[in-house]
């Protein structure tokens, strides 16, 4: 989810997602303690996730799901892989909730332990030893040796321990970069650490974590829990659960609209991930330009510009008007250097704004250059497709990312036939259907600009391009193209170059597979000579017209 939405869509919502809820309860007895999210939370760092990063929802029990796997880890005996486990925040109130929900679940487990106790921890300061602070803690000792430790500030002493790191509501932390340099440490000797929060405004040193993962800058995984998935994952079932009341569908939606409201201005922050005070431009001009780097001849921009009446026209005079601009596309792709690896994104389009097809290839140093983009202006879908086509036969295409989000979704299936379509990262195809969303633009917006900001993207210098770039803004918290188009009446543009590198940049960015291939011998390689463009029908038609033509090779080539 990625915002508010109405509370009679939320009933809507609801009831179609508990719709098989009772056979769901008949099948499995009852429903299993940790609610999804938490339960995926925990069976991710199970599977050895060094660094996880989750953005949440305030209040929606992370903290409880968290605390249940502390007791595992520090229960288990060494060899099993058990640790200290360590929690932070920034207040004794949580510190001590978070000891009392371990030992609620070491009491649960029936694992051996020492009743909570509380203590004074020694934060002796490594360059005046004598300045040492006594600090408020709390404890659970496990039969293992090992313990769970919570505090309610950043030591120091931290840097001499290890094991597991829980940094909890780490935006309203003290120095969280600082702590960070002493959590990460445990990262050496096989430790892992767990940084979760709400936002605190969109400068904030969890933010700036938040994206530096996103944007690939630093390793680590990320996750993102906002008020309605924990909602849809069973949160207010089991409020009503523990509280006695009744649920309905209705219940919950008038529940969820009521926190909203008082939440105000705050809920995008507060519930639903946004950060607040993400406004205004995603790239500078000085930053964009410098990135055009190359000249017209290395990264040709083309722009192609079809009368209004091109459907009307006899066939003649469309072949006159369309097929010399194929040829220029074609001759740019030939152009194309052989021992690269190239990836393509689309955005199509049709009557208000250009069609944009961007080429990337991807240099041997990993920098990605622009090999071609072709504009298209009232350019009809088939003559779209045969531009494509021409286009996805660059050398060494590794990957074609077409905005199938409306009209685009045709020209995705009808590529995706000749091409392959793709579904996920592991599978086979060239061409990807992206629905563009808030939630693919959060999480794929942001590699483009760390190659923007790490110098390893080069594009053709152009002042439209360098205005759809510009257009792409910071809108709760998420960068992405608003609705509003720029440009002069009948020539309107709307951030279509920006869309376009984007799914050409995600394109390159994916896992690929180099296959040889020998294609079987048609009727259609009677001159030896192969055909971009030429349609799937016309390849079969000719290929059936003669059945009886000889392999290649087969022949004597030559005269007398």
């Amino acid at each position: 989810m990625s915002g508010p939405i109405s509370k009679e869509d939320w009933v809507r919502v609801r009831r179609e997602s508990v719709a098989n809820l009772d056979d769901v309860i008949a099948a499995t007895g009852r429903a299993g303690v940790l609610l999804p999210y938490q339960g995926s939370t925990v069976a991710e760092l199970e599977s050895g996730t060094a660094l996880l990063v989750i953005e949440k929802s305030r209040r929606v029990g992370l903290t409880w799901g968290l605390a249940s796997y502390a007791v595992l880890r520090a229960a288990r005996a060494k060899p099993a892989g058990g640790m200290d486990a360590m929690y932070i925040s920034y207040s004794q109130e949580m510190t001590r909730e978070f000891i009392d929900a371990c030992a609620m679940w070491a009491r649960a487990y029936s694992i051996a332990a020492a009743e909570a106790e509380e203590f004074l921890f020694d934060d002796i300061s490594l360059d005046d030893p004598e300045d040492t602070k006594k600090i408020q803690a709390f404890r659970i000792r496990f039969a293992s040796g090992f313990e769970i430790l919570a505090l309610s500030s950043a030591p120091r002493g931290l840097r001499g321990k290890q094991g597991l790191v829980i940094i909890d509501e780490a935006a309203f932390v003290d120095s969280l970069k600082e702590l960070l340099k002493a959590a990460l440490a445990f990262l050496m000797w096989g430790g892992q650490v767990v940084v979760c929060s709400t936002h605190n405004g969109v400068d904030n040193e969890f933010n700036v974590l938040v994206q530096d993962i996103l944007g690939e800058r630093r390793k680590g995984a990320h996750k993102k829990i906002d008020f309605d998935q924990a909602l849809l994952d069973g949160l207010y079932q089991r409020i009503c659960l523990v509280t006695g009341r009744e649920w309905s569908p209705e219940a919950e939606a008038q529940w969820r609209q009521d926190i909203i409201d008082f939440y105000a201005e705050g809920a995008d922050e507060e519930l639903f991930c946004i950060p607040a005070q993400g406004s205004g431009a995603w790239l500078t001009a000085p930053l964009i330009e410098a990135r055009m780097t190359l000249l017209p001849e290395d990264a040709p921009i083309i722009r192609i510009q079809l009368p209004e009446n091109f459907l009307f026209l006899d066939p003649l005079q469309r072949a006159q008007l369309f097929e010399p601009q194929l040829d220029e596309v074609k001759r740019a792709v030939d152009r194309c250097r052989e021992n690269e690896l190239h990836a393509a994104g689309y955005d199509p389009a049709r009557k208000r704004d250009p069609a944009v097809l961007t080429l990337l290839a991807i240099e041997k140093l990993l920098r990605r250059r622009s090999a071609l983009t072709v504009e298209m202006r009232n350019v009809p879908f088939d003559e779209q497709k045969r531009i494509a086509r021409v286009v996805f036969h660059a050398p060494r295409m590794i990957g074609a990312a077409i905005d199938a989000t409306g009209m685009g979704m045709n020209l995705a299936e009808d590529l995706g036939r000749e091409f392959g379509l793709r579904q996920d990262e592991e599978g086979p195809g060239l061409v990807w259907a992206i629905s563009l969303n808030p939630g693919w633009y959060n999480t794929h917006f942001p590699p483009l600009r760390t190659a923007f900001e790490d110098d390893a993207i080069a594009l053709a210098k152009d002042a439209e391009h360098l205005g759809d770039l510009r257009l792409v803004k910071v809108v709760r918290g998420i960068p992405q193209v608003p609705a509003e188009r720029e440009g002069t009446v009948g020539n309107k543009r709307h951030g279509d170059f920006a869309v376009g590198l984007g799914l050409a940049h995600f394109a390159s960015r994916q896992q690929w597979h180099e296959y040889g291939y020998t294609a079987v011998s048609t009727g259609v390689q009677r001159d030896g000579n192969r055909s971009f463009d030429t349609p799937p029908e016309e390849l079969f038609d000719a290929a059936v017209r003669d059945p009886y033509r000889a392999p290649l090779g087969a022949r004597i080539r030559g005269g007398f």
